[in-house]
C-alpha cells in the first residue's frame, strides 16, 4: 500500500511536471510574458467563516480586476502541501500609467548631460573597497519628470514592459490592493488588504524577489538584482566593500535604500571616533604605572597602613586599602586626562556627523529624484484603518469634501488611556531599577563574607573585590529585565498606537517611533544614569549613613571612583544587547524559514515555484526599518551619552556595525519576502531624535567627568593642597580620605569583631577630623572642590556648544555642486517640457487646429524665454 501511495504521488508530480514546459520558479503568467506583480495566497480552512472568507474573496478579487487588474489562480492541488492557493497580479500598461500619474512617479524624459563632479584623488587608494560600475550605477542618470498620460510621447518609454521598474510596479499595485473595496459588513463599507490578512481571508501578501539569491534565474528576462545584491552585498565577505546604494534603491525602494546610506555613512564616521577612543584608551593604557593614586594604594606603606571603615553594618570587617590595587590601576585606564580630551571630541564628533550627514542626504535626494518629492504627499493620506473606523464626517476646510473624522471626546479618551499606560510601563522600569540597586545594597555584604572566608576566591581577590562582584552580578540581571521588559512593551507600544486611531501613516509612524524611543531610553540608560550620577553621592558618613527605606545603606564608590563601575555596566549592557540582536536578526529568521522549507527542499526545482518560495520566507513588515532605526539610536546614545567613561564604545559599535550592515542586508536578500517598495527622503523623526540626543551628550559627559570621575578632586589638589613641589600628586589617596573615631559607630553600624584593635579608619570624604571643633562638617577642601566641578561643568558645556553651533553654520547643508547641478536640471527639465508643448502647438497649427492662436503660440515661446532668463 505505501509502495502504492509513492506510485502515485510519482505519477502526479511527473503530470504536475509535463503540464506546463515553463519552469515555475518564474517570474511570469503562463503565457511568459505578463510579469508577476504581487501575489496573494489563502488557505481553505474548513472554518465556521468558510463560506464568508469565500465571498469576501470574490468581491475583492471581482473589484480588482474592475481596477484594471489582471489575476491569475493557482490551484491548492499545484502548491508543496496541497493547501494553499495562490492568486497571482499583474498590473497592465493602462493601470500603470494610470496610477504613476497618481502618485506622482517621475520618469526619464532624457539622460543627464551634466558632466560628473571631479574625481577625488584618493580613488585610486580606494580602489579595493569599490564594487563594480554596473553594480554601483545599474542604470544610466536621466533627467526626469512626473509622469503624465497625455505627455507620453515625452518620456524616453523603449519597452511598456520594463519602463517601470518592478519596484515602482509592486509600489503602484499595493496602493490599488490597500483601498480595493471588498462589501459592506454590520453596515460599515470595508475595504484594503491589510483588513483581508487581520481576519484570515488571505494568509499574505507580497511582491516577488526576482530570482533565487544563490543563483541566477533561466530566464534571460530576469535582471537578477537579487543575486547581484547577495553576491556583491549580503555576503560577511564583503564587509570591507561600499553598499551598491543605486541598486538597493532600485530593488527595495527609497525608503530602504535610505536606511542603508544612513547606516552605512554612520559606520564610516564611527571609524574616526573608534581610532581617537582607542588612541585615549591606549595613553591609559601606558601611563598606567606612572599615576601616582595607584602606586599609593598599591604601596605597602601607604596603601597597606590604611584602614578604611567597614562597608557594610556589622557582617563587613576593617580592610585595609591596598586591597583594591589592580581594580585602582585598571580604573586609570578610562578615568585619566584623555577622558576629558575625548568627552569634548565626541561632543564635536557629534556635530560633525550630523552635519555632513544632512549633506549626504542632500546629495542622496538629488541622485534619487526626491528633491520636489514631497512626502507629505504620500504620508498624509489617510489610513485605512483611520477611515473604516471613522464613521463620523466632516468637510475638509482644504479640498472641501467629506472626510472620516474621530470625535475630539474620543481622541481625548483614548490619549488619556495611551499616556496612563505609557506612564505605567516606564514606572515599571524604574521600579525594576529600584529592585536592583536594592538587590546590590542586599548582596553586597554576602559577597564580602564569602571572599574573604572562601580560600579558592584568594588568589583573584585583588582584581574580584566584593564591590566589582556585586556590580557584575547587577549588571547582568539589569540587562535581563531589561531585555524581558522590552519583549512585552514593544506589543503594548503597538497596541496602543492601534487604539489610538492615528489619522495618517506620518501621525502613526511619529507617535509610535516617541512610545518606543520614550520607553527605551528609560530601559537602557536608566542603571547607567544611576551609577553616572547617584551612586555614592548620598552616602553620609560613618556614624551617620544615609538608607534607603531606612534598611539598606546607599552604596559607596570604590576609593578609586565610581568610573570603573560605569564602565562595567556600560559594557555589559551595550555588548549584550548588541550580541543578542544579532543573534535574534539573524538565528530567529534563518530556524523559521529552514523549518518551512524542509519539505520542499526534496522535490525538483520545478515543483516549487517562485511564489510559494516567497511564501515560505518571512514577513519584513510595515515596521520592520522601525526597529533597525531604533537598535541604532540606542546605540548612538550609548556611545554620545556616557562615552567619557568608555572610549571603546565607539570602537565595539564600529566592529558591531561592521556586522550589522551584512547581517541586515543578508536577512532582507535571503530570509524575507520582498518588502513593498516605499519612497522617502530622510531618516524622518530619527533626525530630530538624534539631534537632542546630540545637545544631552554634552551635559551628561560633563557632569561625568566632574562628579563621576576623579579628575576635578585631582586638579583641585594639584594646584591647590599639594604637600611636595618636586611631586605634587603625592599624598592625594591620604588627602581624600578623612578620619573617623571607630568609638563614634553607633551600634547599628559598629562591625562585630575588631580583632587588631584599630581605633580610628578612613572613609571617602572631605571631613573634618574627630579632634576638631567641626568635627565630621565638610571641610573648606569639599567647597573648593564643588565649586570646581561646577565651574568645569559650565566652561565645558559653553566651550563644546560654542564649537558645535559654530561649526553647524560653517557647513552648509546642501553641497553647492549639488545645488548647482538641482538647478541647472531644474531649468533643463523645464525648457525640455517647454519644447515639447510648443512642437505640438506648432504641429496643431500646421493641422489647422482653430483652438491653436497666434497668440497661444507667442505666449509659449515668451514663457521659455521667461524661463531662460530665469
Amino acid at each position: 500500500q505505501q509502495s502504492g501511495r509513492r506510485y502515485n504521488l510519482f505519477l502526479k508530480r511527473r503530470l504536475r511536471i509535463d503540464k506546463r514546459h515553463q519552469s515555475k520558479d518564474s517570474i511570469f503568467f503562463r503565457d511568459g510574458v505578463r510579469r508577476i506583480d504581487f501575489v496573494l495566497s489563502y488557505v481553505d480552512d474548513f472554518s465556521k467563516e468558510l463560506e464568508k472568507k469565500l465571498e469576501r474573496r470574490k468581491e475583492f478579487e471581482s473589484n480588482l480586476q474592475k481596477a484594471g487588474l489582471e489575476l491569475e489562480t493557482e490551484d491548492k492541488k499545484e502548491s508543496e502541501d496541497g493547501k494553499i492557493f495562490f492568486v497571482k497580479i499583474h498590473a497592465p500598461w493602462e493601470v500603470l500609467i494610470t496610477y504613476a500619474e497618481v502618485l506622482n512617479i517621475k520618469v526619464p524624459i532624457k539622460e543627464n548631460d551634466i558632466p560628473s563632479t571631479v574625481e577625488n584623488p584618493l580613488d585610486c587608494m580606494l580602489f579595493p573597497l569599490r564594487l563594480p560600475k554596473k553594480v554601483m550605477h545599474p542604470e544610466p542618470d536621466y533627467f526626469t519628470a512626473p509622469f503624465s498620460k497625455d505627455k507620453q510621447e515625452l518620456y524616453l518609454i523603449n519597452d511598456e514592459s520594463t519602463f517601470f521598474s518592478p519596484s515602482m510596479r509592486n509600489r503602484i499595485v499595493n496602493y490599488i490592493l490597500t483601498r480595493c473595496p471588498y462589501g459592506t459588513e454590520e453596515g460599515k463599507k470595508k475595504f484594503g488588504i491589510k483588513r483581508l490578512l487581520n481576519n484570515g481571508t488571505y494568509t499574505a501578501a507580497y511582491p516577488l524577489h526576482d530570482c533565487q539569491y544563490w543563483k541566477k534565474a533561466n530566464d534571460p528576462n530576469c535582471d537578477n538584482e537579487r543575486y547581484t545584491l547577495y553576491m556583491e552585498w549580503a555576503r560577511f565577505l564583503r564587509f570591507y566593500k561600499e553598499q551598491p546604494l543605486d541598486l538597493i534603491r532600485k530593488y527595495y525602494g527609497e525608503k530602504i535604500g535610505i536606511y542603508f546610506a544612513w547606516l552605512g555613512f554612520y559606520t564610516e564616521m564611527l571609524f574616526l571616533a573608534a581610532v581617537v577612543g582607542l588612541i585615549c584608551f591606549l595613553y591609559g593604557l601606558f601611563t598606567m604605572d606612572e599615576n601616582m593614586s595607584s602606586k599609593e594604594i598599591c604601596d605597602p606603606a601607604i596603601g597597606g597602613e590604611i584602614i578604611m571603615c567597614p562597608l557594610c553594618d556589622q557582617e563587613c570587617d576593617y580592610w585595609r586599602l591596598n586591597t583594591t590595587c589592580e581594580s585602582s590601576q585598571y580604573s586609570h585606564l578610562f578615568d585619566n586626562v584623555a577622558t576629558l580630551f575625548f568627552a569634548i571630541f565626541m561632543g564635536i564628533w557629534v556635530t560633525l556627523f550630523l552635519e555632513f550627514w544632512k549633506r549626504r542626504q542632500a546629495r542622496l535626494k538629488y541622485e534619487w529624484d526626491l528633491v520636489d518629492f514631497e512626502e507629505e504627499q504620500q504620508q498624509l493620506q489617510l489610513r485605512p484603518e483611520y477611515e473604516a473606523k471613522c464613521t463620523q464626517k466632516k468637510r475638509n476646510p482644504v479640498t472641501q469634501e467629506m472626510e472620516p473624522y474621530l470625535p475630539l471626546t474620543s481622541q481625548a479618551v483614548r490619549f488619556c488611556i495611551s499616556g496612563t499606560t505609557v506612564l505605567f510601563w516606564v514606572s515599571l522600569i524604574i521600579a525594576s531599577m529600584i529592585a536592583v540597586i536594592v538587590y546590590r545594597l542586599a548582596v553586597y555584604a554576602a559577597f564580602a563574607s564569602l571572599m574573604e572566608n572562601t580560600q579558592t576566591l584568594q588568589p583573584i581577590s585583588g582584581l574580584l573585590t566584593p564591590q566589582l562582584a556585586t556590580s557584575v552580578t547587577a549588571s547582568c540581571l539589569n540587562f535581563v529585565i531589561i531585555m524581558i521588559l522590552n519583549f512585552f512593551y514593544e506589543r503594548i507600544a503597538i497596541w496602543i498606537t492601534d487604539m489610538e486611531i492615528p489619522r495618517t501613516h506620518m501621525e502613526y509612524e511619529n507617535r509610535l517611533t516617541m512610545k518606543m524611543f520614550l520607553f527605551q531610553f528609560v530601559n537602557y540608560y536608566s542603571s547607567c544614569f544611576y551609577v553616572a550620577f547617584f551612586k555614592g553621592k548620598f552616602v553620609g558618613y560613618p556614624g551617620a549613613y544615609t538608607y534607603m527605606f531606612n534598611r539598606w545603606r546607599n552604596e559607596e564608590c570604590d576609593p578609586a571612583g565610581c568610573l570603573i563601575e560605569l564602565t562595567t555596566q556600560l559594557t555589559i549592557v551595550m555588548a549584550g544587547k548588541q550580541i543578542w540582536g544579532n543573534i535574534q536578526e539573524a538565528f530567529v529568521p534563518w530556524i523559521c524559514n529552514w523549518w518551512g522549507r524542509r519539505k520542499a527542499r526534496n522535490n525538483p526545482e520545478n515543483l516549487y515555484s517562485r511564489w510559494e518560495q516567497d511564501h515560505d520566507l518571512q514577513t519584513f513588515g510595515a515596521l520592520g526599518l522601525f526597529y533597525e532605526y531604533l537598535e541604532m539610536v540606542i546605540q548612538f546614545g550609548f556611545i554620545t551619552l556616557f562615552v567619557a567613561s568608555f572610549p571603546l564604545a565607539p570602537l565595539l559599535a564600529l566592529m558591531n556595525n561592521i556586522l550589522e550592515i551584512r547581517v541586515d542586508s543578508w536577512k532582507l536578500t535571503t530570509q524575507y519576502r520582498r518588502p513593498v517598495a516605499a519612497k522617502a527622503h530622510s531618516i524622518g523623526v530619527w533626525q530630530e531624535i538624534l539631534n537632542g540626543m546630540a545637545i544631552l551628550s554634552v551635559v551628561t559627559n560633563a557632569f561625568i567627568v566632574a562628579f563621576t570621575s576623579d579628575m576635578i578632586p585631582r586638579l583641585v589638589y594639584y594646584y591647590a593642597y599639594y604637600e611636595s613641589e618636586d611631586s605634587p600628586m603625592s599624598g592625594y589617596i591620604n588627602n581624600s580620605l578623612s578620619v573617623f573615631q571607630i568609638s563614634d559607630f553607633p551600634d547599628r553600624n559598629k562591625p562585630k569583631e575588631n580583632p587588631e584593635n584599630f581605633v580610628i579608619c578612613r572613609y571617602r570624604d572631605y571631613r573634618y577630623p574627630p579632634d576638631h571643633e567641626r568635627r565630621y562638617l565638610h571641610t573648606m577642601q569639599f567647597w573648593h572642590i564643588l565649586a570646581a566641578k561646577l565651574a568645569f561643568i559650565i566652561i565645558m558645556e559653553h566651550v563644546v556648544f560654542i564649537v558645535k553651533f559654530f561649526v553647524a553654520w560653517m557647513i552648509p547643508d546642501v553641497p553647492a555642486d549639488v545645488k548647482a547641478r538641482i538647478k541647472r536640471e531644474k531649468y533643463l527639465t523645464q525648457k525640455i517640457l517647454h519644447e515639447y508643448e510648443l512642437e505640438k502647438l506648432k504641429e496643431r497649427l500646421c493641422q489647422g487646429d482653430k483652438r491653436a492662436t497666434e497668440k497661444e503660440f507667442i505666449a509659449t515661446e515668451g514663457r521659455m524665454e521667461l524661463s531662460r532668463a530665469m
